[in-house]
């Protein structure tokens, strides 16, 4: 019988999902990222955002360490035992294109401020009486959006922003082939594709060479009318850079569901160093662009089948090259 293990918050949340989808017997070990350790001996898949060196040398018998998402920014591959495959999953990227694109109307309306004030009984319309109507909303048709990084999420974004009669500008190491949808460019374009764009979606996993990307020179390369919406990691754009930009209003505004901070204890936890809960121009959510019943069933579904692989000593879906 197969020893399946959750470890951490995110993992556990998927347990029952993906114990549904399953038809094979397993014995079941949920623990947070510490606890798991000291559990791992009888292990054959662990579930996790993270892997260490120290959750490797527990490891005695591990078949399948499966990542239940895209990101590998936490997981030391290099301490992966012999014998055991390395897998993600992705089904998210629907979700996140649609977070991407309500972000951008609710930015460019400023649906928050406009509900804020109508609950009070001010009308910030046309349809005010006595005083000046505000100038007309900007529309996303005939706008240009800039991908940077145009994986599975940037190309599901990049269909449904041509679906809004975008124009779509994509940054991506492989310029070889030709997508439908957006107009590649390769890395050295960036500044000329910021420049160029009324809207950026950062959707490129953070690696040493993402880290900082998108720092002082690349804000200033954009216009100060443009919006930016960060679903990828939140190390990817220089934090102090990103605040002055958007306080001094060089950058018209920014949603933002990734951070530099995240909770490591009940209680409130201020996702940032830097203040941006005190700015007008920005909009925050807590990490949940992806958190969506499609996402949360494609996943579930893809690591029930992984677990299946390697019941009957297959290779995984989605599995990751080894380092070196």
């Amino acid at each position: 019988m197969l020893t399946v293990a959750f470890a951490g918050a995110f993992a556990a949340r998927l347990e029952e999902p993906v114990r549904s989808c399953l038809d094979v017997a397993c014995d079941v070990i949920v623990a947070d990222e510490a606890g798991i350790v000291a559990k791992l001996a009888d292990v054959d898949a662990l579930v996790t955002m993270t892997f260490t060196r120290e959750m490797a040398a527990a490891a005695r018998r591990l078949k399948l360490v499966q990542v239940p998402g895209a990101g590998l920014d936490r997981i030391d591959r290099a301490a992966l035992p012999g014998g055991a495959a390395l897998a993600n999953v992705y089904g998210h990227e629907t979700g996140i294109a649609e977070y991407v694109l309500g972000a951008m109307l609710s930015l460019t309306r400023q649906f928050g401020r406009l509900d804020a004030a109508l609950r009070r009984g001010t009308w910030e319309s046309q349809w005010a009486i006595g005083g000046t109507p505000p100038p007309p909303w900007p529309e996303l048709a005939g706008k240009t959006l800039a991908i940077l990084g145009y994986g599975h999420i940037g190309r599901c974004l990049a269909r449904r922003a041509t679906a809004f009669d975008m124009t779509v500008l994509a940054i991506r190491r492989d310029t070889s082939q030709p997508d439908a949808h957006a107009s590649i460019r390769g890395p050295a374009a960036l500044g000329e594709v910021l420049a160029a764009a009324d809207h950026v979606a950062l959707t490129l996993p953070l690696t040493d060479e993402t880290r900082g990307l998108v720092g002082e020179r690349a804000l200033r390369a954009m216009k100060p009318t443009a919006m930016l919406v960060n679903v990828a990691r939140a190390e990817i754009v220089d934090e102090d850079a990103l605040y002055q930009a958007l306080a001094e209003r060089r950058l018209a505004g920014a949603a933002l569901d990734v951070w530099y901070r995240y909770p490591t204890a009940a209680g409130p936890t201020f996702p940032a160093r830097r203040p941006f809960h005190e700015l007008p121009n920005v909009l925050m959510t807590p990490h949940v662009s992806g958190w969506t019943d499609g996402m949360l069933h494609a996943r579930a579904k893809l690591i029930a089948d992984n677990i299946h692989r390697i019941a009957r000593g297959e290779s995984p879906v989605n599995r990751i090259p080894p380092v070196g």
